[in-house]
């Protein structure tokens, strides 16, 4: 019955089933408490019911299944305590129990399992010590009582059991040394986030087999024999991160999972992960720029794969390259960042999920679901975040998450935590928890202080040298900063004096500067082309990459028209609309310096040849935030503005697919008064207004109409204009009406659209014609 869509609870009924041995209704749905009834199962051996909304306390009748060998209660609302009443199940092999969410439970009752190959109590609320004697547990090879409130120390009988191979003892208020001696059964060990201390034992060194993960205890590294773990956890000790008070870095990003660097569509290089991680592990980078800590073994698993990965291409995203490999957790995975710059920092984790079919056609396979925590500085950001729902249901899509976090202390730690939740064994036992693809941590409201390069090999030069090489380093900037000075100091007194009379105006930048940015405007860098010419992609010195315009000699625009553009959008600064970073106005090329969009505009997703797929939901965000910029600029800025040329191509979106409105070449500023343009009309046919188009009438009613029309095109995944289609649907706008008219306008629907909300579709659709 499990990995079902099921509702309601359990029924009274099922007590009646006094013979039945097994029940596995993991990942079915069900709810409620369950029912005394139950307890006249007196012959149950196998009990999975994990990933479910039980509520309740635990019930204490399950102490009577004296037959029971494998319980499942992880992923549920139980409440604790844990009965005493389980000390009698004694034929338990597999005990996990997880996620309590109430009362606190002792470890009282486990002596008395000596059957028992695998105990997991995570999560589960336990206040307790650890038993001084676990001699009897002599089956036992993994126990799990992470992210309790156990204190103490760790008894060294625990450590001597001949059969345990894996320990999981973190996230709990553990103090003391580690015990002296080890069995050699024992590999992985993760006893992070306690606060344990002192020196290393011998057995640290006897095995190169070792999996040791004492990530945020109170080890002092330097006075201990830690030569034999991995470098950098001596920025992983409580209050101890490296560079802490001394920042040098103002960003990272992560190919999690990834073998090799990558370098994003935007400029964003990615940094290999380290691929060796496994069940109690952890890496700090050699420049300690930032690390991660990986707990927890997939339990049931044919192999612990903590990578997984695929060829295809991904949807929704132009960096299809960063999603084919994923790094996975079967319990807590944490990255961190260090020696940070303090301040307000864009957190972004890019995710897509990759084993589970899409669910048409139906397969077994696609009743998967991956379900987590995400919490970012101690902080939950996201419960039971799922990627396929998230993705509208399907695998292969790239799902994107931005944060804004205060970094305080010159560190951040990103959490993925799996609470139990969504399916174990889909597509085979030991499938769950926490993935992710890529992470990039950079500045949010602030310019960085810091050099933000990692350290270099450091060859280094005798006194003398160094002195020599200064000081003739020294002389030859004060004389080619002489020159500069000079040449700037004339090229100033050539710029337009209507250029320096702009308020509040951007950076200006030098022509030389921008012909290196954009590989000496090579035609390799070219974005589109405009009627004011072609627009290229560059880098900037500081790293930027952004989109520069260059006004083409034969453009109808002209200087001025280009000096008012640079006026108008100084003037305004909103989320949905293009950021202008600067200008040049050498000579007889002006140019324009905007923040680059990586996902192109929207009529290159809905119609080109790019990969980028966008959803219902994608489809009606984008449509809100046009919708958000023009009420900006028509209503909330403090100048009026009329765009003129609103249209699918002039729609740009971001990483994340967020729209922004771009071209105000053809924008004109005007009062209450001067409401009719004398001169020439612009715009794009398909999109002009009729009363704009014959009279020249300018309102703000001709951004709304135009907006109308890319509505529609974002609806019928379609131009508004397309000679190929049948006579009565070659323009979209006619159509709609006809369609509207007739009750059918549910049909203009992209049929590339597998699903979608139809209310939303008919307003927006009704919004559009009005």
């Amino acid at each position: 019955m499990g990995n079902n869509n099921f509702s309601g609870s359990i029924p009274d009924e099922f007590g009646n089933l006094t013979n039945l041995q097994q029940l596995y209704i993991d990942s079915s749905g069900l709810s409620g408490e369950l029912p005394e009834t139950l307890s006249n199962l007196i012959n149950m051996k196998n009990l999975w019911a994990s990933d479910n909304a039980f509520t309740g306390t635990i019930p204490d009748f399950v102490g009577t299944w004296t037959s029971l060998q494998d319980l499942r209660f992880q992923g549920n609302s139980f409440q604790g305590p844990i009965p005493s009443s389980f000390a009698n199940l004694v034929k338990l092999t597999n005990l996990r129990i997880g996620d309590v969410t109430n009362g606190s439970s002792t470890l009282n009752f486990v002596s008395n399992l000596t059957s028992l190959t695998t105990l997991v109590l995570r999560n589960c609320k336990i206040s307790d010590t650890l038993p001084t004697d676990f001699s009897k547990l002599t089956n036992l090879q993994l126990l799990d009582l992470s992210f309790n409130n156990i204190t103490g120390g760790v008894p060294q009988s625990l450590f001597s059991l001949s059969s345990l191979q894996y320990l999981f003892l973190g996230n709990n208020s553990l103090s003391g040394s580690l015990p002296s001696q080890k069995s050699n059964s024992l590999l992985s060990i993760d006893l992070s986030y306690n606060q344990l201390s002192g020196a290393f034992p011998s057995w640290v060194d006897q095995n190169g087999n070792l999996q040791l993960n004492l990530v945020a205890n109170n080890f002092i590294i330097q006075t201990s024999n830690s030569s034999v773990l991995p470098s950098g956890l001596e920025c992983l000790q409580r209050d101890s991160p490296c560079h802490k008070a001394s920042p040098i870095y103002s960003s990272f990003a992560i190919k999690c999972g990834g073998a090799r660097s990558l370098t994003a569509q935007d400029g964003t290089e990615y940094q290999s992960d380290n691929v060796n991680l496994s069940a109690a592990s952890y890496y700090v980078t050699d420049a300690t720029r930032w690390g991660v800590s990986n707990v927890g073994a997939f339990l049931g698993a044919p192999s612990n794969n903590y990578i997984i990965g695929s060829s295809s291409q991904f949807q929704n995203t132009l960096d299809s390259e960063l999603f084919q490999n994923s790094r996975m957790s079967p319990s807590s995975l944490r990255y961190y960042g260090f020696g940070l710059q303090n301040g307000n920092y864009s957190v972004k984790l890019q995710f897509a999920e990759i084993e589970y079919p899409d669910p048409l056609p139906f397969s077994w396979k696609s009743t998967g679901r991956r379900v987590f925590d995400i919490f970012i500085q101690g902080a939950l950001k996201e419960k039971d975040f799922d990627i396929r729902k998230e993705a509208g249901g399907r695998s292969l899509v790239a799902v994107v998450r931005n944060y804004t976090i205060p970094v305080t202390n010159n560190f951040i730690e990103i959490h993925f935590f799996w609470a139990g939740k969504g399916t174990c064994c889909v597509p085979n036992q030991g499938y769950y928890g926490p993935a992710i693809s890529a992470i990039s941590v950079s500045p949010f409201d602030f310019t960085p202080t810091v050099p933000n390069r990692e350290p270099g090999s450091g060859k280094r030069k005798t006194g003398l040298i160094v002195g020599v090489v200064v000081g003739i380093t020294v002389l030859g900037l004060i004389a080619a900063l002489a020159i500069l000075y000079w040449r700037h100091k004339k090229k100033m007194s050539e710029i337009d004096e209507d250029l320096l009379g702009i308020v509040d105006r951007p950076d200006i930048f030098s022509y030389a500067e921008l012909r290196t940015a954009t590989e000496a405007f090579n035609a390799g860098n070219i974005l589109g082309e405009g009627g004011y010419g072609p627009v290229y992609k560059g880098k900037l010195s500081d790293g930027r990459i952004v989109a520069v315009k260059q006004l083409a000699v034969t453009s109808h625009q002209g200087k001025r028209e280009f000096l008012t553009e640079i006026a108008t959008i100084s003037a305004v600064q909103h989320r949905n609309l293009v950021k202008l970073y600067g200008c040049c106005i050498e000579g007889n090329k002006p140019l324009l310096v905007y923040e680059y969009l990586e996902h192109g505009s929207l009529d290159q997703a809905l119609f080109g040849k790019r990969t980028l797929y966008l959803d219902w939901a994608t489809r009606f965000e984008i449509c809100l935030g046009v919708a958000r910029g023009l009420a900006y600029l028509h209503e909330e800025s403090s100048v009026r503005i009329v765009h003129r040329d609103i249209k699918a191509s002039n729609i740009l979106l971001d990483g994340d697919v967020n729209p922004k409105i771009s071209d105000f070449g053809l924008a004109k500023l005007y009062d209450d008064k001067k409401t009719h343009i004398s001169t020439k009309v612009a715009g794009t046919i398909g999109y002009l207004a009729p009363e704009y188009a014959m009279r020249g009438h300018l309102t703000e009613k001709t951004d709304v109409f135009a907006f109308g029309v890319v509505v529609l095109e974002a609806v019928a995944g379609r131009l508004n204009s397309d000679q190929t289609l049948r006579p009565e649907e070659i323009y979209l706008l006619e159509w709609a009406w006809s369609l509207y008219e007739q009750n059918r306008a549910i049909e203009l629907l992209d049929p590339k659209l597998t699903s979608y909300d139809k209310d939303q579709a008919l307003r927006l659709i009704g919004l559009s014609l009005l």
